[in-house]
């Protein structure tokens, strides 16, 4: 049998240079510790350039989370609660709603809404959520539940994911999360999220939802069991799913938070991993069009870093974010638009501040509007 060549970075080089697609065992290659840092962000700045040159896109948005009892004890979570904690909650509809106008009355153009698998919360109460906001708000776009939670929602109801997302979308909702993916490779899933849906079933409501016409987001929570092949493994089938249907939008590397979880005597990934995992995300998935450098998890500074290892959003102003706070983030609850462009401006980039689909958001005064797309490239 003939062994293909050992990749070398003059190799590499050339096919970032060409655009071409690069195979697991260049991602693994870029993961050894003697590939330099800035030479890896200078190949992923490369990249980011070509797509979306100097650009870099945030939104104005807050976070949903109805209930953090869950069914589910992930070893990685340290948000959720079980039914009888003093910590756990459900929301009301009428705090629902509330939550809602404060968004409007706050120039939000993307409510994110994530949370437990309520051991009392009916399927039709996860319905309810979407319907009494989206007839509430109808300008708001609920960008809401992740793959597991559809596959969960498939549990309570014996439905096809495509009979759920359909009455999702029937009811007001505007595009999927890319959480609950955490590590696809059954070696590390097993251990850290064992009952929860598979890599498989995850796909599987991606590709559904991208053939109904949604578009959706990835992620990749990394730094706490996995190894550099479970990362190259997790890109590649996202890109594969993305060769196929291309829905996706974005993919967001979620850096692990060990405080208050099972895995607490792990450390928090320093910068530098947090960079590497940035710059070799983006020149592996070659078919995604943004690389988001989630501000709350990587902290303000490495967020900043990260515009020039590749990554090309921040996120956005992320009202009442609960999850990473949960976990020992501390970064602050909420930035305003001012911080955000201003952050932006400081790495050298142009702010954007777009709507959840990526279309430029145009704003006078109190009122705004939605522009075009914004174009590759430019």
């Amino acid at each position: 049998m003939i062994r293909s060549a050992e990749p070398t970075l003059a190799a590499l080089w050339e096919k970032v240079d060409q655009g071409q697609r690069l195979s697991l065992e260049d991602g693994l290659f870029l993961w050894r510790s003697d590939v330099d840092l800035n030479t890896l962000g200078r190949m992923a700045n490369l990249v980011r350039q070509r797509k979306n040159g100097r650009l870099a896109f945030y939104n104005i948005n807050t976070h949903l989370n109805p209930t953090n009892v869950c069914v589910y004890r992930c070893t990685f979570c340290a948000f959720r609660a079980d039914l009888r904690d003093p910590r756990g909650y459900r929301m009301s509809d009428e705090q629902i709603l509330a939550r809602g106008q404060e968004a409007l009355d706050h120039g939000c153009t993307e409510m994110h809404i994530v949370g437990g698998l309520h051991h009392q919360m009916r399927y039709d109460d996860y319905v309810h959520i979407i319907r009494i906001l989206h007839d509430a708000y109808p300008t708001l776009h609920l960008k809401a539940w992740t793959a597991v939670e559809i596959n969960w929602f498939q549990h309570l109801t014996k439905k096809p994911v495509r009979a759920i997302l359909e009455d999702m979308i029937e009811a007001g909702l505007g595009s999927l999360p890319g959480g609950g993916a955490e590590i696809f490779h059954p070696e590390v899933r097993h251990r850290i999220c064992e009952h929860k849906a598979d890599a498989s079933a995850w796909l599987d409501v991606h590709r559904t939802a991208h053939e109904l016409g949604l578009r959706t987001n990835a992620t990749m929570l990394y730094g706490h069991i996995e190894k550099p092949f479970h990362r190259i493994d997790h890109l590649i089938r996202l890109r594969e799913l993305q060769d196929e249907t291309g829905g996706f939008q974005t993919f967001i590397p979620l850096a692990f938070h060990p405080q208050n979880t099972g895995l607490d005597h792990l450390k928090k990934p320093s910068g530098v991993f947090d960079l590497r995992t940035m710059a070799i995300s983006r020149l592996m998935l070659d078919n995604f069009p943004h690389i988001k450098a989630y501000w709350v998890m990587l902290g303000i500074g490495t967020a900043q870093a990260a515009l020039s290892f590749g990554a090309d959003d921040l996120d956005g102003t992320v009202r009442h974010e609960l999850i990473y706070h949960d976990a020992g983030a501390h970064t602050p609850e909420m930035l305003t638009v001012e911080q955000i462009r201003r952050l932006i401006e400081e790495t050298g980039h142009q702010p954007v501040e777009r709507d959840t689909l990526y279309r430029r958001v145009i704003r006078s005064g109190s009122q705004w509007q939605i522009g075009e797309p914004v174009s590759a490239g430019c």
